[in-house]
């Protein structure tokens, strides 16, 4: 595994992440019908990390905390700490009543270490806000990060999906007061969905934040002949919110990746993340559920597209209605 930086920082990063979201099988949680329970879950960890990987996501909300809690188990057990890159997220709501999601002092003060003992470990690599929250002060949130930085509980930030007038307004916050800066922006970005070329993408680009998008083979949607069906594909409602409304567009988009995989002799899956690194990102976040989900990404390390290649892929796609950054 040849390992990349994040951003601008000195921190060695695979050039695969492996997401989390699949790990967890809390009652209520969305995703439990065909998310992984614990063993399961711990075998693609250690698969993981056999093949080099060391760059770990989940979130707080995940399975109501269960993914931290067993990505953490798996890392203890399997991995050198000190190698790993894991990183954790925030925003969502954790608990009802006053105080129980968002960006407030309050939240990230509590939330952090929430996910440092569910976690079993002293520091975040990377402590990611989810979305950006519009009913805390964008001072009171980057002051609050920092804090937690420079108690040591956190090493680098990072951002996920919000508009890029949001995440500018946030680092021009941290600029003025000498607060720690985001370094890494996880947002929603593929091949079926390119909005983010519109803005963030060049904004990111421009001031030397790493990409590592989510959803990189559009909830699996680019591995796959448009007609399959997969346990993911008929109960993931968060995934067909997403891509169902604009099948028509998409099925095209599909079929050329199909095209181009059987021209390299390679999978699907291999020329949707080789497009992606094209476009310069950092990291996708791989949602690996299996051993080849984790084979087929580390394959598409090996593919260099062409320019004719790439153009056959974006000619098809129409613009898509924002989607993500609520």
């Amino acid at each position: 595994m040849e390992y990349v930086k994040l951003g601008r920082t000195g921190l060695d990063i695979s050039p695969i992440c492996i997401g989390a979201m699949g790990f967890g099988t809390a009652e209520g949680w969305v995703h439990s019908q065909w998310a992984l329970d614990e063993d399961a879950s711990r075998d693609v960890v250690k698969s993981a990390l056999d093949k080099g990987i060391n760059f770990f996501d989940t979130a707080n909300v995940y399975a109501a905390g269960n993914s931290e809690e067993i990505l953490g188990k798996a890392l203890r057990a399997l991995g050198n700490r000190d190698e790993i890159v894991l990183a954790t997220k925030l925003h969502g709501r954790m608990h009802e009543g006053a105080n129980g999601a968002g960006l407030s002092r309050k939240a990230v003060m509590s939330e952090v270490d929430h996910s440092l003992k569910r976690l079993g470990t002293d520091w975040i690599d990377l402590y990611i806000i989810h979305r950006f929250d519009p009913t805390t002060p964008v001072e009171e949130t980057m002051q609050a990060l920092d804090d937690v930085v420079r108690a040591g509980k956190v090493r680098y930030l990072g951002a996920s999906s919000m508009w890029a007038y949001q995440f500018g307004m946030l680092q021009n916050a941290a600029e003025r007061h000498g607060w720690t800066k985001f370094v890494s922006m996880q947002n929603h970005y593929n091949l079926l969905y390119r909005e983010e070329e519109r803005e963030m993408v060049p904004f990111c680009q421009q001031t030397g934040v790493a990409l590592t998008p989510y959803s990189p083979l559009a909830a699996g949607r680019l591995t796959r002949d448009w007609t399959a069906d997969t346990a993911r594909s008929q109960t993931d409602v968060i995934a067909r919110r997403k891509y169902d409304s604009t099948e028509e567009q998409d099925r095209a988009i599909v079929e050329r990746v199909a095209a181009v995989a059987d021209e390299l002799g390679v999978s699907r899956a291999a020329v949707a993340l080789a497009w992606l690194w094209a476009k310069g990102v950092a990291a996708p976040i791989i949602g690996a559920t299996k051993e080849s989900h984790l084979t087929s990404a580390i394959e598409g390390l090996g593919v260099e597209l062409t320019d004719e290649q790439i153009a056959s892929l974006e000619e098809p796609y129409v613009p898509h209605e924002i989607m993500g950054h609520n």
